[in-house]
């Protein structure tokens, strides 16, 4: 309290930029010059290097810190009134008591379900139909009592439905313990492991559990080790090893459930390797790694089904027999080849049929292809959705469940019989109070510097006039070949609702046209990410959806590097930007491989060890590349807790921001002492801090 007090204390009076009496003075971090060595002999001077500290006990540091939050919440006081308005009224449009749409495995439905004003769900089963009793399997509101952050992850139930593995963190760093519930008499076993990954997988005796144990430094999956239950966790069996730093590690189980699977993947390549259930540790690779050869495998009855961009850059299935499964790849055949047009992203195997979820024209639609050869795609009517596989446990079944959103639609659950091409609504996301027909969703085609036409997905109240008077926030991600859907928002009828535009930029670095367009948005392309959305906004300006002065734009972690990158680059074409845990200290962290990520990153970005990629990094890296200059009005956020993306990035680069920016326009940072890379956990807080920088976005655009 006595560091909120002492910056407090800093506050002086001048004329308020919103509805304060006084504008307070921001805090100002000391500067220490710090060398940053390239191992080919490049120096920089990081001169707010200081404010790193692994431990995060730093009391200089954490000084700091504080007076970010107190000069937060003085620069933000005028604006509480409106995000208390925006909090209730997103809030209202949220089901109290909502639950999940059960699903079937192996005789019980499982769901989740919300007790009224709760954060957490109750996770829960009932045996046989859902009108059975309910058994609670996971009492979450519980559990979470005590703890600032809380999540349970990862829920497996054994082959004999009586133990329950799960994963627990209650620091926000994603090291989950692992625990084990018996079912039946509702006890928790002695079994915890701690440092491990979410995800668990069972072997066929119901003892045997695997899990990934973690890197306690750089977080990264290491190991994955077999745990007998009643067994010292010290004697665990070592299953496999990872030695290369640049993959990725999860486990799994097939749909046939007769295998367990290693799951490595980098950005380049992957590798899967199976054992039967019944003995799972007689591990065995599909295929070997090679470089520029990604592919996933599962099984059902009496072969393998494998999606991969061996020789097929957007993908293609192909299936192996059993007989056939361990002689490479040269005994693979084609089920759907691929197309130029068509980006294959996940698929389902099923007795009678198989689900393919795939990209065609920025969209995401689901596609049902028969044992027959026959092929249907699964028909919508707006310009711009997403729908995505559902929960499918039962690989017997005749109905395939998928979920379908829009910018405007709410999250509706269906099934769809393959046979009969029959279609029912298993339900639709409550949204009280909203009414979908105020509102329009538009998909536009803005041209880039370069000529490629860039997707994009918007929407805004029915009675919008495109006079070009109208505030627009837009938002985008970019990376990772992640793509950014339009889903439906329960905040954005705020924003409409006063006259505002959303746009979702789908530029390069996502996946939404295919691999080319991730390809074209990364390592010495990545520049391309940030030159599209600024061509959106100049599109989108041009053609009369928005005022000039009347843009925000918004991007978390990696899209928070893109927010970091206009900033420098394009800094007159926003009035506001709102980054969220933002990567942007770019050259730095990827010159140090003890920081959680970075080793698994160095085909995404480039490694900066080699001078092309350095210098190429170097030259965008918002960090380094902070001018003085005017920036627009500036909302950044970051959780103490960050394991994907660590505090003192957007803290330096704050510090940097507030030393050498020439403007007057206010530059916030909220930092959550008490969670990682997701804010703060539960179900309403996200919304309350949403509508902190969603009312301070609004005074900056002048919108009431």
């Amino acid at each position: 309290m006595t560091k909120l007090i002492a910056a407090l204390a800093l506050l002086s009076t001048s004329a308020p930029p919103a509805l304060a009496q006084t504008a307070p003075k921001p805090p100002v971090a000391a500067a220490k010059p710090h060398p940053v060595k390239a191992p080919f002999g490049a120096t920089r001077n990081d001169e707010y290097y200081w404010l790193r500290d692994d431990t995060r006990k730093n009391p200089e540091m954490l000084a700091y810190l504080h007076a970010e939050n107190a000069y937060a919440d003085a620069l933000l006081a005028g604006e509480k009134p409106m995000a208390e308005s925006l909090f209730r009224e997103t809030v209202g449009r949220i089901k109290q008591d909502d639950s999940s749409v059960p699903f079937l495995r192996r005789g019980y439905y499982y769901y989740t379900r919300f007790a009224s004003g709760a954060d957490y769900p109750l996770f829960a089963r009932r045996k046989g139909s859902m009108t059975s009793p309910e058994e609670v399997l996971l009492d979450q509101p519980a559990m979470a009592r005590g703890h600032s952050f809380f999540s349970a992850s990862g829920m497996r139930v054994s082959p004999d439905n009586r133990l329950l593995a799960y994963g627990e963190d209650v620091v926000g760093r994603r090291q989950y313990v692992l625990k084990i519930k018996d079912l039946a008499t509702g006890q928790t076993l002695a079994d915890t492991i701690p440092n491990v990954e979410s995800g668990f997988a069972w072997a066929a005796d119901n003892k045997t559990i695997l899990y990934v144990e973690k890197d306690p430094v750089t977080l990264l999956g290491k190991r994955v080790k077999a745990h007998v239950l009643g067994t010292p966790v010290a004697s665990d069996t070592l299953v496999y090893e990872e030695k290369d730093e640049t993959f990725y590690m999860s486990i799994g189980t097939t749909s046939s459930e007769r295998y367990l699977c290693i799951y490595l993947h980098s950005t380049a390549s992957d590798e899967q390797r199976c054992a039967p259930a019944s003995d799972p540790t007689a591990f065995q690779v599909i295929a070997p790694r090679e470089r520029e050869f990604l592919y996933q495998a599962d099984h059902l009855g009496d072969r393998w089904i494998i999606r991969t961009n061996w020789q097929a850059p957007n993908y293609r299935l192909m299936t192996v027999g059993d007989a056939h499964s361990g002689h490479g790849r040269a005994m693979w055949r084609d089920v759907v080849a691929t197309s130029d047009k068509v980006f294959i992203e996940a698929f389902q195997p099923f007795n009678g049929f198989l689900a393919i979820e795939e990209r065609a024209g920025g969209n995401k639609r689901v596609r049902v292809l028969t044992s027959d050869g026959k092929s249907r795609a699964v028909a919508t009517d707006e310009p711009a959705y997403s729908m995505t596989l559902g929960t499918n446990e039962e690989p017997d079944s005749d109905w395939l469940r998928y979920t379908y959103d829009s910018l405007a639609t709410p999250t509706t659950t269906y099934e769809v019989n393959y046979k009969t091409g029959e279609r029912r609504v298993l339900k639709v996301q409550p949204v009280p109070g909203y009414d979908a027909s105020k509102y329009v969703t538009e998909r536009v085609w803005a041209t880039a510097r370069d000529g490629t036409k860039i997707p994009v997905s918007l929407i805004h109240a029915r009675d919008f006039k495109k006079d070009g008077t109208a505030a627009l926030f837009q938002y985008a991600y970019g990376s990772y070949g992640y793509s950014s859907d339009p889903y439906f928002q329960p905040a954005l009828p705020s924003m409409l609702d006063r006259g505002m535009v959303y746009a979702i930029a789908h530029i390069r670095g996502g996946q939404e046209m295919g691999r080319a367009w991730f390809d074209s948005g990364k390592v010495l392309n990545k520049k391309n990410s940030f030159t599209d959305f600024i061509d959106v906004t100049r599109y989108l300006v041009a053609n009369g959806y928005a005022a000039r002065n009347r843009v925000g734009a918004m991007g978390g972690s990696a899209g928070g590097l893109l927010m970091g990158g206009i900033a420098n680059m394009a800094p007159r074409d926003y009035k506001v930007i709102v980054a969220q845990v933002p990567f942007v200290d770019v050259v730095t962290t990827m010159l140090d491989t003890s920081i959680p990520l970075t080793t698994g990153e160095f085909d995404e970005w480039g490694n900066p060890a080699n001078k092309q990629f350095y210098d190429y990094m170097l030259s965008y890296s918002p960090y380094d590349n902070v001018a003085a200059q005017a920036y627009p009005a500036m909302y950044v956020s970051t959780g103490l807790w960050d394991s994907q993306v660590q505090y003192y990035e957007p803290t330096k680069w704050v510090a940097r921001l507030r030393a050498r920016k020439t403007d007057a326009n206010p530059l916030v940072y909220r930092i959550n002492m008490e969670a990682g890379h997701g804010g703060k956990s539960g179900r309403f807080e996200r919304y309350r801090q949403q509508a902190e920088w969603t009312a301070f976005v609004m005074d900056q655009l002048g919108v009431k």
